[in-house]
Parts: C-alpha cells; structure tokens; sequence
C-alpha cells in the first residue's frame, strides 16, 4: 500500500485544530497539528510532511512570515494557506510569497480536502493513470523546464519553484504562442473546479515573471494580451 500523504496543520485554534486532526485522519492522511511558526521550523529541521495547512494569523510570527522564510530559503513544500474573510490583500501578498493555494475561513472540512488533493496532485510528477511517454524538455531563453520530474532550470543549474508556479508555466509552456485567456489558464493550471480568481492569477504571473523574465517590467517570454490574458513567446520576440 502507497504510504498516506503526510499532512501538516499550523493554527493557533484548538478546536480547529482537533477538528481538522480528526476529519483528515478519517480521509487516509497522516496529520500532525502545531501551534505556530517556531513548531514548523523546528519539526522541519528534522522532519518533512508532504504539505502544510498554515493559517496566516499566527502567535509570534505570522503565517507569511513563516511562508517567506521557507521560500527564501529555497525550500519548495506546498503550502496552503487559511486565511480569514475579507483578508483579500493578505491573501494576494500570500501568493505573491508563493502559497500553492488559498481557503477563507470558515470553510468545510471536504473544501480543504479538495484542495489539498488538487495541490499534491500538481505536485506530482505524473498524474495517477497517465501514460509513461516522456514529454519532452521545453527550452526558453537560457532556461529547460522538464514536465517529467517537475523541475527548472537556468544553464543547467536548478532552480527553486512552487509546485503552483510550475503548473502555471507549465500551462504557458505547453501552449506557445497561443494567447489564453486568464479563465483559461486558470483551468489549465489549477483545474476546472478551482476557484482562483483572476485577480490572483494575475499575481501569480507577476511572481513568475519575476522568476523567469530579466526585466520583469518587461517581459519576453510570458508577454500580455491586453483585455484578455497572456501568452508564452519561447524565442522572446515581441508579438506583432
């Protein structure tokens, strides 16, 4: 049997947390509830789960600070994050800082599931039942993404990426020179039911951008159709 996916659940609530400890553990997962940032670096020193629930309203350090100091450090684990309603800008800086995903508070317990599943599922290197066929390496520019371990790379030398800005290159990649819409690129990156907004695929661009682009400002390979969504130009060209 596949060993259970490893889950982690950063809140300060305990009631929440019991909840979820128990509602997860019922759907196969292996869960392990802290109560704040200082636990997670801690545990991580040592340990590694396969994703972390992180709630952004922390004792201490808060949930973005604890999701910037993974992502400054190079370290790509999938991150969820809770956040409370109205927190739109909190929520926008989190994916900005490279949060695979978002839930607002409150939520249903079968909400979360779905979108852990969708994110282990874009982390995978190959989706469950797909064909064993090798895609092939997409080159841009100085850079080779490799659509069969889920990796990047500059001049050979490998480069950081969350599991959601690769899904979301990935979906640029495979569609050169074909403007998409960002209804369209929502789909293709994070699946027909999600419920990422347009304003936040937006930000999830601008964060690729700064990843992959020399001049951010002014992109070469992940350029923009104006009123409608963006399109992958893998020799960098301007669009006529």
């Amino acid at each position: 049997m596949a060993h259970p996916h490893r889950i982690w659940v950063v809140d300060d609530d305990p009631e929440l947390r019991q909840m979820l400890a128990t509602y997860l553990g019922e759907q196969g997962y292996e869960v392990r509830c802290l109560v704040d940032a200082r636990q997670l670096q801690s545990r991580l020193q040592s340990q590694r789960p396969d994703l972390v629930v992180l709630d952004l309203m922390l004792p201490g350090d808060d949930g973005l600070t604890a999701l910037r100091r993974l992502r400054d450090g190079g370290d790509d684990l999938p991150v969820l994050m809770l956040t409370g309603r109205g927190e739109a800008v909190d929520r926008i800086i989190g994916l900005e800082q490279g949060a695979d995903d978002y839930l607002a508070k409150p939520f249903l317990p079968r909400e979360l599931t779905a979108r852990i599943e969708a994110v282990l599922r874009r982390r995978a290197s190959l989706p469950a039942a797909a064909p064993l066929d090798r895609e092939a390496m997409i080159a841009f520019g100085a850079w080779r993404l490799d659509p069969n371990n889920r990796s990047l790379e500059r001049d050979g030398v490998p480069v950081a990426i969350t599991s959601g800005e690769f899904s979301l290159l990935l979906a640029l990649a495979r569609h050169p020179h074909r403007p998409l819409s960002r209804e369209r690129l929502i789909e293709l990156a994070r699946g027909p039911l999600s419920e990422t907004d347009t304003r936040s695929m937006d930000v999830q661009v601008s964060r690729l951008r700064r990843l992959v682009e020399e001049t951010p400002s002014q992109p070469r390979f992940i350029q923009t159709v104006w009123g409608y969504g963006y399109v992958f130009v893998p020799d960098g060209r301007p669009r006529g």
